[in-house]
Parts: structure tokens; C-alpha cells; sequence
């Protein structure tokens, strides 16, 4: 249940489709014969697009969630590499074949990269079909074929394929690996996207050391000043208002040890 709410929830309340609402709404209202609203609706539809498109908003809400976990110094041994799904586009693949890479490639590349800095370390894989509706390609059968091709030994690779979601990503993987104590495992996620699984793995019980990628922000003063690109600068307002949203509702149901997690 709390996997469909959230899927409904986010595509209701996108920013891209809460614009489209507030305008269909305003217009809706102005052919009622209530042109006051009408028109305060579409005022605050154009005035939401214009600071997602032409402010720092996506930037600096994006920094905030990226700062919250530096990128570590790594030790000189690790058990494993866990490395979360969500940077292949499995709808492409079911359609075309192979394996691609979306915005969060990094994630692919630099466990790969971990990989052969650490080969005696586990690979870890989790992520499945996160879809609603369509029956994509599962994330494991791309992330499979993807290793493979970079020259990973397949008996290095535990692949973890039921997960939906970040919380299930936690869960599913201290059930596959049952880490010991003592042991180190690296988490691999996007920037952006860290403080909320480093909450799911704690309140799951395993203890990562973050190693954050995919960062989409620079740093310091830089952070004021938006792209020239007005797309990038609504993809990040669009990215960080999922996010927030996610550790709201995630901290709420008790899926997350804090509002927003932090290193310790």
C-alpha cells in the first residue's frame, strides 16, 4: 500500500503536474465565472515555474541534501560494495534491449570503480521493478549484464532484485548479505539521495559507511547562481521536492531514524 500511495502521491504532486493543475484549474474557474481565482490560480502556476526554471531554488535545495554526507576517506579493506538501483533506464531496455544509463550513471560507473579497488569485496546490487504500471525490464537483468561487460567476475556479484523502493533496498540486502560485525560495507547512491537511504539502512539494522555519487551541485556561493539551461534548473527543483517529500513520509511511518539523516 504505502508503494502505490507514494507513486500516486509523487505523480500528483510533481511540480511539473502541480503547475498543469493550478492552470487547468484557474481556467477551469475563469469559465465559471470566477475570474479572480481563476486568475490567482494561474498567477501562482506561472510564478511557481518561474523561480523552478529561473532561480537557484533547485540548486540550493539540492546542496542541502548533498552536503549532508561528505564523500569519505576509505579504509583499506572493505566487505562489500552495495550499490543502490535507479541508474538504469529499464523502459528503454524493454523496448530496445542491453542496458542504459540515466542521469544517475554514476552510480554504475563508481561501483565499478570500487570494484576493482576492492577485489576481494562483495558487489552488491539492489533493485527491482519500481514501476506502477508497466512491466519494465527488472533493474538486476541490466545491472547483470552491465558488470559483466566492465569485467566483474560474476561469482563477485549478489544481485537483490525484490526491492521497490529504499526501505525495501535495506531491508532486502541485510537479508541477502548478513553483514557480521565488524565488517565495513560501502553504501553507493547519489548525493542527493543519501541522507534518506543511510536512514533506511540504520533503522534496518546495518551499519554503511555513505560513499555519496551523482553529485548535481557545486558548492559555496556557486550555488546561487542558476544554470543558463532552464531545464536543469526544474529537473533539480523537481529531484529535491521528491526527496524532501520521500524523507518526510519515510521519517513518518518510522522508515527513517530522523527528519534528515546525518552522519552520526
Amino acid at each position: 500500500m504505502f508503494f502505490a500511495l507514494s507513486k500516486i502521491g509523487w505523480f500528483l504532486l510533481q511540480p511539473l503536474a502541480l503547475i498543469f493543475v493550478l492552470i487547468l484549474s484557474g481556467l477551469l474557474a475563469g469559465l465559471l465565472g470566477r475570474t479572480r481565482i481563476g486568475g490567482s490560480l494561474v498567477a501562482v502556476a506561472v510564478l511557481v515555474l518561474g523561480i523552478a526554471a529561473l532561480t537557484p531554488a533547485g540548486l540550493v535545495m539540492t546542496a542541502v541534501l548533498e552536503d549532508q554526507f561528505p564523500v569519505p576517506d576509505l579504509p583499506g579493506e572493505v566487505a562489500g560494495i552495495i550499490v543502490l538501483g535507479g541508474a538504469l533506464d529499464t523502459r528503454v531496455s524493454r523496448f530496445r534491449g542491453g542496458y542504459e544509463l540515466n542521469e544517475a550513471g554514476d552510480r554504475m560507473t563508481a561501483a565499478v570503480a570500487l570494484a576493482r579497488r576492492f577485489p576481494e569485496a562483495k558487489l552488491v546490487f539492489t533493485g527491482g521493478v519500481a514501476a506502477l504500471i508497466d512491466d519494465d525490464v527488472a533493474e538486476t537483468v541490466s545491472a547483470k549484464a552491465f558488470f559483466q561487460d566492465m569485467g566483474i567476475a560474476a561469482d563477485r556479484v549478489l544481485m537483490e532484485g525484490a526491492a521497490r523502493n529504499t526501505v525495501e533496498n535495506a531491508v532486502f540486502t541485510k537479508r541477502l548479505v548478513q553483514p557480521k560485525s565488524g565488517e565495513i560495507w560501502l553504501l553507493v547512491t547519489s548525493a542527493y539521495h543519501m541522507p534518506r537511504s543511510v536512514g533506511c539502512f540504520r533503522v534496518a539494522g546495518f551499519d554503511v559507511l555513505p560513499f555519496p555519487v551523482d553529485h548535481r551541485t557545486p558548492s559555496g556561493a556557486a550555488n546561487w547562481r542558476p544554470s543558463t539551461d532552464t531545464t536543469r534548473n526544474v529537473e533539480k527543483v523537481h529531484y529535491a521536492i521528491r526527496e524532501y517529500l520521500g524523507l518526510a513520509a519515510y521519517w513518518a511511518t518510522g522508515k527513517t531514524d530522523a527528519l534528515l539523516p546525518g552522519p552520526r
